[in-house]
């Protein structure tokens, strides 16, 4: 994290681009609280949860549980999440979906952006994923509250 925003420090000299932290390995996953202290502390940042390389980097039966890890610490970190790869995956590619993969979606809920690939069936996925967000908007919230600024002075 450090070299790439002396990086950007250098080619963008007196801006702080935003940076999206794509997790997608062990790794990664082993090093996020770090990642986050020194990316979030320094310009904007959001995490990407890479599932479908996360996945075969940590194997299908563990990543929901780091899935579910990532998203608790970078909403205490107040750090926006994006909810990457595969994502109504069917749908985009044939134009029909499964059971699963809008039980997916609804999860999707809980972070602040949901990427979808690109696909013949695209703009119906977004129509698809937008109805089904809507709907869980009123069943799901974050893990914990977002206390506002203290105005007591």
């Amino acid at each position: 994290m450090q070299r790439l925003q002396e990086t950007l420090d250098r080619i963008v000299a007196g801006r702080r681009p935003a940076i999206v932290a794509k997790v997608e390995s062990a790794v990664a996953v082993r090093n996020l609280p770090e990642i986050v202290v020194r990316g979030a502390g320094y310009q904007p940042l959001a995490v990407m949860i890479a599932r479908g390389d996360l996945a075969v980097e940590i194997g299908f039966a563990r990543l929901a549980e780091i899935q579910e890890e990532i998203l608790w610490l970078c909403e205490a970190a107040q750090v926006p999440v994006v909810w990457a790869t595969q994502a109504l995956d069917t749908f985009v590619r044939k134009g029909s979906h499964s059971r699963a993969e809008i039980t997916d979606a609804a999860m999707a809920e809980r972070a602040e952006c949901v990427m979808l690939n690109k696909g013949a069936h695209v703009l119906e996925a977004v129509g698809a994923l937008d109805d089904v967000l809507g709907r869980m908007e009123a069943h799901q919230s974050k893990k914990t509250s977002r206390l506002r600024a203290l105005r007591s002075w």
